[in-house]
């Protein structure tokens, strides 16, 4: 089976009662009949460019379906949510961003798209404006599936300390993407390496310090956490299964609940994200800078979009985690060793919540709570 053989291809619902609508139950079930969903990069890739033709954005009034996209997706395959959050966010930031040329580097809507804005100890990106354009040159750690995405959304810096993003053509002779190292064993297909950039060139996506300072920003970190969320659902089928076999116990019903429990708190929170994304998305952003990016302007709002993030992916995260706890409790070590589907859910999910910075974005959250107070 191409995913998780215990996961039935429905959609998750924010809203209980309310299902999610139609365009997201299709895609769903267009997937789970795509062999090697998750596994064969090139089939996912393909139905993640074809999802990206109409899936929802963030703050345009249907954020809920597109987490409810990317949570059905990831309960089907984590991998395969990991592949499709990326893509999706790039086509948003692309739409925020407004009128941006792509034509110079060969991108139209059969692209298939990463966001590589990760930076390490080990140098940086550098952007240069010459005569013919920008270009960018230096080293990216952690870009993942650079081998095999045709564009990708870089952030480099202008000067010493502001970072704008650019587009580039990941097939260009100044782009060499690295295979590794990548000895993970969990998300194993998406690997995630450094990409080296020689006078590659980049078509600038808004102005400096645009890119982290946009209310997107925020949004977009608790598009990871709705992925989150779905890969941590797919566990609640072998919980429930193991709580009504003949060998049950009270404690098989304690592992159940408390991962039911979790999981709904989560629910519940990213519904309310989303709510709140949606009636607040016109307004301006508030003073919010959770990742150290800068002044934002002073305009007040409703939502403070950088704390509601913290916030966001915080319970979530903490929520995917209890979940993976339960389950390795109540049921063992026998489907980390005989059940491929399960085994690569659990490892999966612990590798992709390591995105969380944990106790440092819980430290943030308490920082915002005292600034605002």
């Amino acid at each position: 089976m191409p995913h998780d053989s215990h996961a039935v291809p429905h959609s998750l619902s924010l809203v209980p009662g309310q299902p999610a609508p139609e365009t997201v139950a299709t895609a769903l079930h267009t997937a789970a009949a795509i062999e090697g969903f998750g596994t064969d990069l090139g089939a996912t890739l393909d139905w993640c460019r074809e999802v990206g033709r109409w899936a929802p954005r963030a703050g345009e009034g249907r954020t809920r379906e597109l987490w409810e996209l990317l949570a059905g997706t990831a309960r089907l395959s984590v991998a395969a949510g990991r592949m499709l959050e990326p893509h999706l966010d790039a086509l948003t930031i692309l739409a925020q961003a407004g009128d941006v040329d792509l034509e110079g580097i060969a991108a139209d809507s059969d692209a298939t798209w990463g966001v590589f804005a990760a930076e390490g100890p080990h140098g940086r990106v550098r952007a240069t404006e010459t005569a013919d354009g920008w270009t960018l040159t230096g080293t990216k750690p952690w870009c993942s599936l650079a081998q095999h995405l045709s564009h990708a959304l870089v952030t480099a810096f202008v000067d010493d300390t502001e970072r704008a993003l650019f587009a580039v053509d990941l097939r260009d002779a100044g782009v060499a993407p690295h295979a590794g190292p990548w000895h993970a064993r969990g998300l194993r297909q998406v690997v995630s390496a450094p990409v080296d950039f020689a006078d590659a060139p980049a078509v600038p996506v808004g102005g400096p310090g645009w890119y982290l300072r946009r209310p997107g920003f925020a949004w977009g970190g608790m598009s990871v956490a709705a992925v989150w969320w779905g890969a941590a659902e797919g566990l609640r089928s072998p919980l429930e299964r193991a709580a009504s076999s003949e060998r049950a116990d009270q404690l098989s019903l304690v592992h159940l609940g408390t991962a039911d429990a979790a999981l709904w708190s989560a629910r519940a929170v990213l519904a309310e994200a989303a709510t709140l994304i949606d009636a607040d998305a016109g307004a301006p952003a508030r003073d919010s800078d959770p990742m150290g990016a800068g002044a934002q302007p002073d305009a007040p709002t409703a939502v403070d979009h950088g704390l509601l993030a913290q916030r966001v992916r915080t319970v979530v995260a903490q929520a995917a985690a209890r979940v993976l706890a339960e389950a390795d409790a109540a049921l063992g070590p026998g489907p980390l060793v005989a059940d491929e589907h399960h085994a690569a859910r659990v490892a999966d999910l612990h590798l992709y919540l390591r995105q969380d910075h944990a106790a440092r974005d819980v430290a943030r959250i308490g920082r915002d709570v005292l600034r605002n107070a």
